[in-house]
């Protein structure tokens, strides 16, 4: 049974999908007129995780993620560039692409950009006229009346005399109320624009999710997720929007991912901590270290990008993927570790967990070998290898694993440093060995795997023998 937390509620719901066997599920994506960062990457990994975890028990997954390719940054942005907004989308939709290819994420099935759904934009727009829920301002644009659903801030926990106790001063006159919003634009010289029955203009960013998921997904369907910074107000006016234009429930559950801080400070352009994936990606051994960070924390708390996190991240990956080496390949057989694994995702998708099931299936794979018992390191390995391709992991080789610390991007991994071992003799290297082997036997995994870093951070590679002799070399 899986259980998730349900922002709307605030508690843990098991899944229930509308259509048994099936789930249905719409991602707000990126609005593209920029290069995607890392606070991007873990909306993408974390979703590319969920979606991959859903289809692996069964579901019948339908997965929308949108592309938002009009809006204010994108024409001021194209306007800076002196360039079309068109070819400014197309620019960053492709990169993004090659982006989400490098991590390994996988496309969604519907990936519907704005301005391929004007007209269904256009007829729920319609339809909230209709209904009385909203009204075309004095300025020719058309407003949503926040007043008109009074179940306006259940999402956020926001109450509608306190958001407009704390409105600015400075209100759009237009408006007949502080918290109404734009579901369409009156057109301005030199934007893009279509024709309407209120004129030429362009649809509003929130009413784009309304449209476009109903069109794809129906008026009801089974979840919506997005970054916290989506929760208000864009999510809570897609709430608005959707119940009132076609008075059905909307969606049954919301998940939301959590921010992404940078050395303990909130990422931003003006404190010079921003990182764009273009930037990151090259630093990295490889794509999966920055998937193992994203996972090594759980979805719905902040996450703090250090080189540090992965500096550990890439360590640990290489733990898993020594217990990978020299094995032959075995079809994995239903055993504890799954079940466990298993487990921890069915809860809330708790990847810390489910990654620390895949150490512990590394560290019975390396006893294993080293007791001499090859049959069983082999199927402990498959398992090992299974449930890491569930999330995302251990899609290398593991001899070519290695191979990336030597040459290509492994060798400037951020943060990587000689470390304690590079200034180290063959006598200094070999005591350290001979301390992990101790802690080995004494079965003190935490010591061994630490010894194991620190060697490992000097370029110094570890490979276990069976026997429970290692040999090592320089990277």
């Amino acid at each position: 049974m899986i259980r998730i937390h349900n922002s709307l509620t605030g508690a843990k719901e098991e899944l229930r999908p509308i259509t048994p066997g099936s789930l249905t599920m719409y991602v707000c994506g990126l609005t593209v007129y920029d290069y995607a960062h890392i606070g991007h990457a873990r909306m993408l990994l974390v979703f590319d995780v969920v979606t991959r975890y859903l289809r692996h028990r069964g579901y019948r997954l339908t997965y929308v993620r949108n592309i938002t390719d009009i809006d204010d940054k994108i024409i001021r942005r194209a306007a800076e560039n002196g360039e079309p907004t068109g070819k400014l989308t197309e620019r960053f939709i492709a990169a993004m692409n090659e982006d989400c290819e490098k991590l390994g994420i996988a496309r969604p099935e519907h990936e519907p950009r704005a301005t391929q759904y004007v007209p269904e934009i256009i007829a729920m727009v319609g339809e909230l006229l209709a209904r009385d829920y909203a009204y075309v301002a004095s300025n020719g644009d058309v407003m949503y009346a926040v007043a008109r659903f009074p179940a306006y801030g259940r999402l956020s926990g926001k109450r509608l005399q306190d958001l407009r106790a704390g409105a600015r001063v400075e209100v759009d006159e237009a408006k007949r109320d502080p918290l109404d919003f734009v579901l369409w634009k009156r057109a301005k010289p030199g934007e893009p624009s279509w024709e309407s029955p209120w004129g030429p203009g362009r649809p509003g960013w929130h009413i784009e999710c309304s449209a476009m998921s109903t069109a794809l997904l129906g008026t009801h369907f089974d979840v919506h997720g997005g970054g916290m910074d989506l929760k208000f107000p864009h999510h809570e006016n897609e709430i608005a929007q959707s119940c009132a234009a076609t008075g059905d429930a909307f969606v049954n559950l919301w998940m939301h991912n959590g921010f992404v801080n940078v050395d303990e400070e909130k990422m931003s352009k003006s404190l010079g901590n921003f990182f764009t994936l273009r930037e990151v990606l090259p630093t990295l051994r490889h794509p999966e270290v920055l998937r193992y960070f994203v996972l090594s924390s759980h979805y719905r708390g902040p996450i703090n990008y250090s080189l540090e996190q992965l500096e550990q991240a890439d360590a640990a990956l290489g733990r898993l993927y020594t217990a990978l080496r020299e094995l032959p390949a075995v079809t994995p057989v239903a055993g504890e570790h799954i079940a466990r694994f298993h487990d921890s995702m069915d809860d809330d998708f708790n990847t810390p967990e489910a990654l620390a099931v895949l150490q512990v299936l590394s560290r019975e794979v390396n006893s294993a070998r080293d007791a001499g018992d090859a049959p069983r390191a082999a199927r402990l390995a498959a398992e090992l290898k299974a449930l890491g391709g569930v999330v995302g992991l251990l899609g290398v080789e593991p001899a070519q694993w290695f191979r990336l610390a030597k040459s290509g991007p492994g060798t400037a991994r951020p943060g990587a440093s000689a470390g304690a071992a590079a200034g180290m003799s063959d006598a200094e290297i070999e005591a350290r060995i001979a301390a992990r082997t101790a802690a080995r036997r004494a079965r003190n995994w935490a010591e061994s795997d630490r010894i194991r870093d620190e060697l490992a951070r000097g370029g110094v590679v570890l490979e276990d023998k069976p026997g429970g002799k290692t040999s090592w070399r320089r990277a």
